[in-house]
């Protein structure tokens, strides 16, 4: 199979929207729902992997921790609202756990910024930044990737709003969903096209 090295902004336009189809779940507490949350992912042997920070617009702002933290398998995805529930041990299990692939953009800067919580020795992480080139792609961002192999674009329109916000709202939610969703689907389309 054969991938384009780079996308334009008028080619981007042109492509269908997409999001993520399944279901999504926010999770601020420990407890039933936390559990289920993590045996689900456990049960799973590739979860995308992202993690989102509220915004800093100037330069004199304090940088802000990691408020959330998502991870998708094919029809459910998990928004950790790590800034309520910290980085629990379940939680770090499964990062440290090499029996599950974790797909992410430039997961270095996500997983020192989780670290910050808690300390975890992250196993098992595919950073698509990094496999993309053996594929002859050049372009980086996850829009831009996404396009390329996927074939449909994503909005970024939430990219820079308030993820410490009380409420997320569905919009937060969908994109939070999707930027892990497509990291899992580009790693499974890209290995495909390694088998054929």
């Amino acid at each position: 199979m054969y991938f384009k090295e780079s996308i334009s902004a008028e080619e981007l336009d042109k492509l269908d929207l997409a999001c993520f189809p399944g279901k999504i779940f926010v999770i601020d507490t420990v407890g039933a729902e936390f559990n289920r949350a993590v045996n689900y992912l456990r049960s799973q042997k590739i979860i995308g992997f992202d993690t989102e920070t509220r915004p800093c617009f100037s330069p004199d702002q304090p940088r802000y921790g990691v408020a959330l933290l998502q991870l998708s398998g094919p029809e459910k995805a998990y928004l950790f609202r790590i800034k309520s529930t910290g980085m629990h041990r379940r939680l770090c299990n499964l990062l440290s756990n090499e029996k599950i692939i974790k797909v992410g953009a430039a997961v270095n800067d996500d997983i020192r910024g989780l670290q910050r919580y808690s300390y975890f020795t992250p196993r098992a992480f595919v950073d698509l930044q990094k496999m993309v080139p053996e594929f002859g792609i050049r372009d980086k961002s996850v829009k831009k990737m996404t396009a390329i192999i996927l074939g449909f674009k994503i909005s970024k329109s939430q990219q820079l709003s308030n993820w410490e916000a009380e409420t997320l709202s569905e919009a937060q939610e969908k994109y939070a969903a999707t930027d892990a969703w497509v990291c899992r689907e580009m790693y499974l389309k890209l290995q495909q096209s390694r088998e054929e």
